[in-house]
């Protein structure tokens, strides 16, 4: 099977996906489809658009706002991981990452740094913010982007693929990445990935608009970390990372259904 890649700027990130397939007018159909469905998500759910549901909702607190079945799939998914950590996965953090410059300041008004899964009320066709609080998506949106990414290569025949946004990959079928880490003094050795998602986020350090995966935590640390975890599902290994972040963090992680990865 001959194997075939494409590239597009998506989700604040440059997203590649390669498949597997020898019909060149399939994979096209396979490609656009997949590019299509994560499209979809970047315009609604990006902090960075001011003019996206989620931003919407950010500017609006107290008041029902409509939300497509995706962004209130994953508020679900968001307010559930919340309650069951403790907040150790915490969405309502998008005040906190604008005031430390990892996040645009899109209105000049007041808003809380930090919330709870408790201040995200969801209804059936719409959300609502109980206290002005900033939600940022970004992590678990791009996993999820990922997640029905390789959805839609299925639905159109792809057997093996993988899908890669920003770090945040999933690997299907018989596809097999070997993967490296960036780490100060260099790369770390490769890990075979298959039939699993990985993502990564970075624990300490300045805000950086290379990586803006900046993680809030209990931890001291010195200088930069890296901290991936791997999962069934992007969506799961992306949110998960934020929870391996804290101190209790790496008891639940298994039980959540996530493995913290040692490229050492």
């Amino acid at each position: 099977m001959t194997l075939q890649r494409r590239a597009r700027p998506l989700l604040g990130t440059l997203v590649e996906i390669s498949i597997r397939c020898d019909d060149g007018t399939k994979a096209q159909a396979a490609f656009g489809a997949a590019f299509a469905v994560m499209a979809q998500i970047d315009g609604s759910l990006s902090f960075h658009r001011p003019d996206s549901e989620l931003s919407r909702l950010n500017a609006h607190p107290g008041q029902w706002q409509p939300m497509g079945r995706h962004g209130l799939r994953i508020l679900r998914l968001a307010r559930a991981l919340g309650q069951r950590t403790e907040d150790k996965f915490n969405v309502t953090v998008g005040g906190s990452l604008v005031e430390c410059g990892a996040l645009p300041r899109h209105k000049a008004r007041d808003f809380l740094t930090l919330g709870s899964w408790r201040d995200i009320e969801l209804g059936p066709q719409g959300a609502r913010l109980a206290r002005p609080v900033l939600l940022t998506l970004d992590g678990i949106a791009k996993g999820y982007a990922v997640d029905l990414a390789v959805k839609a290569l299925k639905a159109q025949g792809v057997r093996s693929g993988s899908v890669n946004a920003g770090g945040d990959i999933r690997v299907f079928g018989d596809m097999r990445l070997a993967l490296r880490q960036r780490r100060c003094d260099g790369l770390s050795a490769p890990m075979a990935l298959e039939n699993m998602a990985i993502a990564s986020s970075r624990l300490g350090g300045a805000a950086d608009p290379s990586f803006p995966s900046l993680l809030l935590s209990d931890v001291t640390t010195n200088g930069e970390r890296m901290l991936s975890v791997a999962a069934r599902f992007a969506w799961r290994a992306d949110a998960l990372t934020k929870v391996a972040a804290w101190h209790r963090g790496p008891e639940l992680l298994a039980e959540l259904g996530g493995t913290l990865v040692d490229f050492d």
